[in-house]
């Protein structure tokens, strides 16, 4: 059992309570625009790598467009969900890099929607299997 504190007594000044921090204005905000950065970069992800899985089974050919949405998509997305900054802008500049290259080259071959295939099958997987952090408490 634990005593409970005696009374203040008259003489000791009287302290107000420290101000209730605002939990909702300014995290709430910035929650928001992390979820919206993972929406869509997911959402373009999905849209550029459909078109890519579609073409590879089908058997036709696309241009570059697909990629470049796959690209931005992946940019939106480390810039949501990587909390690391070397890894974030390490992803974020590697993504940028490569929708450039592919756009200068003008073409996509055979291999290279197979790679970005066999790419994003791995990520997933990484995704599926890894256990996320348990928050301290």
């Amino acid at each position: 059992m634990v005593p409970s504190d005696p009374p203040p007594s008259h003489d000791d000044p009287i302290r107000p309570a420290p101000p209730p921090k605002s939990s909702g204005q300014e995290g709430g905000n910035e929650h928001q625009v992390h979820v919206i950065g993972l929406m869509v970069g997911t959402a373009l992800m999905f849209i550029g790598f459909l078109n890519v899985f579609l073409s590879i089974s089908g058997g036709f050919e696309i241009n570059e467009v697909p990629f470049l949405i796959y690209f931005a998509g992946l940019t939106i997305w480390a810039n949501a969900a990587i909390e690391t900054p070397g890894i974030r802008y390490g992803v974020m500049g590697l993504a940028i890099t490569l929708a450039l290259v592919l756009f200068q080259y003008g073409e996509v071959l055979f291999w290279h929607k197979q790679v970005l295939f066999w790419v994003t099958i791995i990520i997933v997987m990484y995704f599926m299997f890894v256990e996320p952090k348990k928050p301290a408490p």
